[in-house]
């Protein structure tokens, strides 16, 4: 596989091959086209071919998004001489399987968020991973909010100690695409598809970003759960993204949650809120955390992702408070590479900057961040969160 230089040749070709071309794979396809142009790199990703059970619709799909063939069939995908990296980018009932099959296959592997339906089916994940790593294939877990530069400067901050001990983390990722009633039976809406509703979709982010930025795991849950639109139109149009067009006649049990609020506990003791629904009306995609320690303070949202807010709390009183920081400096995380100060990024930025770390990860033969093996510590507190939910919100622990 296309791992190492050839002098005076250039960057080898790594070629990726990516398993579903809707809103994900309309993101990743982005990065991987944008990544080589933009950063040096020690390999030189190929869009090689995009695998989707429609071949009309894949083949568009591949023209629009700049791959070079199409599959119809993920198994023929992972079987391509030319595909070095398998994309993961399906609704989370097929993770487990093309993860396993492709890794088993001797490929590199990205699979999006959240791991898996299951924590045992996240546990195959992590089984097949450590097997392939052995042999030298690497897995990682795509949660892309890690490398917006701001929450990169933030953890950065965090490890530097300007915050001293941790005391208080609290997040919330509040979207309302779902209030309308009418809205129709999406897979989102279906627990066999998606696994869980905005608990995974949305709470999944959430709980790794606090993971991440903290430097601990949590320990513990109490959560609220709750559907409040429980039956839905059965979808008769198409649905891509947050979007869906034409409910047909009759109607659909929704049987996932369509909000979840927890309180939990890190390993160190500190305390954290979360909450997460698509049914916060007007709010579109703001997830936002804030970290308070005995030093300072650190809060970011998504909606205003250029900015980082930080209190220093060893000024005096006088002149002390938040300040913001303008995450635009090329000595910022990922910024030496694009724009003069002040020239904002956006989202589709962090999923460039997931694929550059990728690569650069599989050249060193080194463990990508966040790995498997932290997709499955998030699936163990999504699971806890469920637990907890049908037990009327008693503590429940989050197995190690």
């Amino acid at each position: 596989m296309g791992t190492t230089e050839e002098p005076g040749a250039g960057p080898r070709p790594l070629g990726v091959g990516m398993v579903g071309y809707a809103f994900m794979g309309a993101a990743h396809s982005q990065g991987w086209r944008t990544v080589g142009r933009v950063f040096d790199l020690p390999l030189r990703p190929v869009l090689a071919a995009v695998c989707g059970r429609d071949g009309q619709a894949v083949r568009a799909a591949a023209d629009r998004l700049g791959w070079a063939a199409a599959e119809t069939d993920w198994r023929a995908l992972i079987a391509r001489d030319d595909v070095d990296v398998v994309d993961i980018c399906t609704p989370g009932d097929s993770h487990a399987e093309i993860a396993v099959a492709a890794l088993e296959a001797g490929k590199h592997v990205l699979c999006e968020k959240p791991l898996a339906n299951t924590v045992d089916e996240a546990e195959a994940m992590v089984e097949a991973a450590e097997r392939a790593r052995a042999r030298g294939q690497l897995a990682m877990t795509g949660f892309n909010y890690r490398r917006v530069p701001a929450t990169a400067l933030a953890r950065r901050m965090v490890e530097e100690g300007r915050l001293g001990a941790l005391r208080h983390v609290r997040v919330s990722y509040l979207q309302d695409w779902l209030v309308d009633p009418d809205f129709p039976l999406t897979w989102r809406l279906k627990k066999e598809y998606a696994g869980s509703g905005a608990l995974g979709d949305l709470g999944a982010h959430a709980v790794d970003l606090a993971q991440y930025l903290a430097g601990e795991s949590l320990v513990g849950v109490s959560a609220l759960t709750e559907t409040f639109v429980r039956e839905r139109p059965i979808l008769e149009g198409a649905s891509a993204g947050l979007a869906a067009g034409g409910g047909g006649t009759g109607c659909g049990p929704v049987t996932v949650d369509d909000a979840a609020l927890f309180t939990a506990r890190f390993a160190s003791g500190a305390l954290g809120s979360f909450e997460a629904t698509r049914f916060a009306s007007g709010r579109k995609n703001a997830l936002r955390i804030e970290l308070n320690g005995e030093k300072g303070s650190l809060a970011f949202d998504l909606e205003r992702l250029n900015e980082l807010s930080f209190h220093d709390h060893t000024e005096p009183g006088v002149s002390a408070g938040f300040r913001r920081i303008l995450v635009t400096e090329p000595g910022h995380p990922y910024l030496e590479a694009w724009w003069p100060p002040g020239h904002g990024l956006g989202y589709e930025h962090t999923f460039v900057h997931q694929a550059r770390d990728l690569v650069h990860a599989i050249a060193a033969g080194r463990q990508p961040e966040p790995s498997f093996a932290e997709g499955l510590r998030v699936q163990r507190v999504l699971a806890a969160v469920e637990e907890s939910a049908l037990k009327n919100s008693v503590y429940t622990p989050i197995p190690v």
